[in-house]
């Protein structure tokens, strides 16, 4: 079974709070990009190691991908996974990938979604993801950063 120590919605993938404030928090030494467009584009992984921590791996896999490599992982390896959407992380989840507990960091205001917590912003389809799931058993946690409390789960249901 994989080590993943936590899967973080963030819409920037990584950045200055997942590479430092979170990744020290958990520990891990392997940052999973688990994103179709990062899969495939090497200006954005070229920027996302930029910021990620020395010492630290990076992959960039597609959903695909890491749906049928990550049971490969080492024990030694301590995963935090990075998803863009909760689209993305249902799919992982739907297809095997044992998560546990997701991180909502950081989801942009656009057309179409609604400001439903400090930094999320979430339409139809967001929240069907959410309520599914939730119904899996996967715990939701709303927070920017790891020594912040975090916000309530329900605002994303209203």
């Amino acid at each position: 079974m994989p080590n993943i120590l936590l899967t973080r919605i963030d819409n920037r993938l990584i950045h200055g709070q997942v590479a430092t404030q979170w990744n020290s928090s958990l520990g891990a030494n392997l940052i999973l990009v688990a994103n179709d467009d990062s899969a495939s584009n090497t200006l954005r992984q070229s920027l996302m190691d930029m910021a990620a921590p020395a010492g630290v791996a990076t992959r960039y896999w597609t959903i695909e991908k890491t749906i049928k490599n990550i049971h490969r992982a080492s024990a030694s390896q301590r995963i935090f996974i990075v998803c863009e959407t909760p689209i993305d992380v249902l799919k992982l989840v739907e297809g095997g990938v044992p998560i546990k507990k997701v991180n909502i960091g950081n989801m942009h205001m656009a057309e179409g979604k609604r400001q439903v917590a400090t930094t999320v912003a979430v339409d139809d389809n967001d929240v069907a993801a959410f309520a599914k799931l939730l119904e899996l058993g996967v715990e939701l946690d709303i927070r920017k950063v790891p020594n912040e409390s975090s916000e309530d789960v329900s605002k994303l249901f209203k």
